[in-house]
């Protein structure tokens, strides 16, 4: 009998795929090097740590644990709904913003359609893309961001959807509100774009684009974002979109009935009303981007200029090198030579120590 193997049932797509590379752990790390105290600025999460209010509401959430969530979650969709000032039939709820992507590929492209987004864009986008089966339509990045004019260009009669990040990872590059006006006034209704805003809370205010309001203008465009980053629950999973109350209801046709847990739930809803915290990580962070960006200027490093709460750093063709080295001094950035990026190394902003001991590392190695 021939030795069973699943890769042959797959469909094609799949068989090109590599599972996702995440962060490494700083568990992991201290089991492999034995080290004590590491620093982990690799994945962009929140380093202040829960919110106190957060705390508290979910340890009143334990005791009913044993129940299943709310599969509508009406809660927290009322609050979000009120908060970017539109009904409850538009908003779509999902296990991060990650989940949401998926779902909104998923429930629109199939495999005879293409996906257009930008090189150096995040690894969802082409993963989920492939998955399905359908054509990924990577167009070349200006400035290491996105060419809205050779993306629009680039559109087919079989384009079905267009994947935009704003702020972009890993780059951190922005896209202005008039740019990305003038882009959807170009693209047909019968397109979905989604225009993913997974750190638009370290935008300053005055330059963001009102995009969930353009959505009566351009029913055809998707909004998501994510409670991961400036709201600090990258460990519960929870995300969401807003859209057209058409297209949120065959999302949720597609979406799990459970796929936000009770923890995640009410943590997003608390949150959402802790403005105390969201500001202290803002803060926190353009105070944390300053101590990065002057390290760099102070050692000669390029670096691309960045919105999200992370700084990409370019340090040469021993891009991999240094990070094994950085490893060893008990220091975890993210190597991003998957995203054509090879000589650069990812470094997300932490508490100012944590930044210190990022600086110091670097100033041992190359000072």
């Amino acid at each position: 009998m021939a030795e069973f193997n699943a890769l042959e049932l797959v469909n094609p797509g799949v068989k090109q795929l590599r599972p996702y590379q995440a962060g490494k752990p700083t568990s992991e790390l201290q089991r492999e090097l034995g080290l004590k105290h590491v620093v982990k600025l690799a994945s962009n999460e929140n380093p202040l740590g829960l919110s106190e209010k957060v705390k508290t509401a979910l340890e009143a959430e334990l005791t009913d644990l044993v129940r299943y969530p709310d599969a509508n979650g009406y809660y927290l969709k009322s609050r979000l709904a009120e908060l970017n000032e539109v009904g409850t039939q538009q908003i779509t709820l999902g296990n991060g913003s990650n989940d949401v992507l998926e779902i909104l590929a998923r429930t629109f492209v199939s495999d005879k359609d293409e996906v257009i987004f930008s090189q150096h864009a995040f690894v969802v986008y082409p993963l989920v893309t492939q998955a399905i089966g359908a054509k990924p339509v990577a167009v070349p990045a200006v400035d290491y961001g996105h060419d809205l004019d050779g993306m629009a260009k680039a559109v087919t009669d079989k384009t079905k959807m267009i994947f935009i990040a704003n702020p972009n990872n890993p780059t951190g590059t922005f896209l202005s509100t008039s740019a990305l006006k003038s882009f959807m006034d170009k693209i047909p209704q019968n397109i979905i774009v989604v225009l993913d805003e997974a750190y638009y809370e370290y935008v300053p205010e005055e330059e963001r684009a009102p995009s969930v309001e353009w959505i009566k203008d351009y029913p055809n465009l998707v909004v998501s974002r994510t409670f991961s980053k400036a709201y600090g629950l990258a460990g519960l999973r929870a995300g969401y979109a807003v859209s057209h109350e058409s297209v949120a209801d065959v999302l949720n046709r597609i979406r799990q009935p459970f796929n936000m847990n009770s923890l995640s739930l009410k943590a997003a809803e608390v949150v959402l009303d802790d403005h105390a915290y969201l500001q202290k990580a803002v803060e926190l962070n353009a105070q944390g981007m300053k101590q990065l960006t002057e390290f760099c200027e102070e050692l000669g490093l390029n670096y691309i200029p960045s919105y999200g709460n992370f700084l990409t750093i370019e340090v040469g063709l021993d891009a991999g090198k240094l990070y094994d080295e950085l490893l060893h001094e008990g220091v975890i950035v993210r190597p991003v030579g998957g995203y054509e990026l090879p000589n650069h190394l990812r470094v997300s902003i932490g508490l100012p120590e944590e930044n210190q001991a990022f600086i110091k590392a670097m100033k041992k190695l190359r000072g």
